[in-house]
């Protein structure tokens, strides 16, 4: 999860958000070149006096610096485009989760698993454990097994959500009437945390998200959940 003055993205814990880093660091990179190249122009026309008259008709600096934009233009665009329709790829995944966003709590159903159906409410400060997370830890986490392609099945009863877990680089708006799917595949066990990133009404802020990732092994002993 993210922690105080952090500059950086969150660690990945999916392909997808490794790649989603990757293609950060990427377009960063071009940014840098970009700035530097600008001001490295203005610092020489601000300091050089300009009595060459020859720069004013030249039609090969005229063709790179149209030319250099639209291949800057491509080099961001295709790597970009790889990874929105990798986000949208559905490889047969091992296991359905329905998640359903109301005003201010999620909805969780294991269509695998009988219909097994359970609300996750921010926890209130005064139930807060030692460790526990302010504004973000919730009473039931949702228990997921790692090395498996997941669904999340998403949806809303009332207005629009957002249902996002940043460090797994994942972000599907719940839309009423609509049923959004979203795919991930996670790579290391741990807990990781998200919220509702639309603005959905007062309590907007109180509706945390909270993936118990662990073993695939485990999570076939084990119940799926705890009240």
């Amino acid at each position: 999860m993210a922690h105080a003055a952090q500059v950086g993205l969150q660690d990945a814990t999916s392909p997808i958000m490794e790649e989603l880093i990757t293609f950060h660091d990427h377009a960063l990179m071009i940014i840098f070149l970009i700035c530097f190249l600008v001001l490295y122009a203005l610092f020489l026309t601000l300091t050089t006096k300009l009595t060459n008259t020859n720069i004013s008709n030249a039609q090969e600096m005229e063709t790179i610096w149209t030319i250099l934009p639209a291949i800057i233009l491509v080099l961001i665009a295709l790597p970009s485009l790889r990874i929105l329709y990798m986000t949208d790829e559905v490889n047969d995944p091992s296991l359905t989760i329905k998640s359903i966003g109301h005003q201010w709590y999620w909805t969780y159903e294991y269509t695998d698993y009988g219909g097994l159906i359970f609300n996750s409410y921010m926890l209130p400060p005064l139930f807060l454990e030692p460790g526990d997370l302010r504004l973000l830890d919730v009473d039931n986490r949702v228990v997921l097994p790692i090395e498996a392609p997941i669904r999340m099945m998403i949806t809303s009863q009332d207005v629009l959500h957002s249902w996002a877990v940043p460090t797994l680089g994942l972000k599907t708006d719940a839309i009423p009437g609509r049923l959004n799917q979203t795919t991930f595949t996670a790579t290391r066990p741990g807990v990781y945390y998200g919220q509702c990133s639309e603005i959905c009404g007062a309590n907007h802020s109180f509706m945390p998200i909270v993936l118990e990732l662990i073993p695939l092994k485990i999570f076939e002993m084990g119940p799926v959940f705890t009240l």
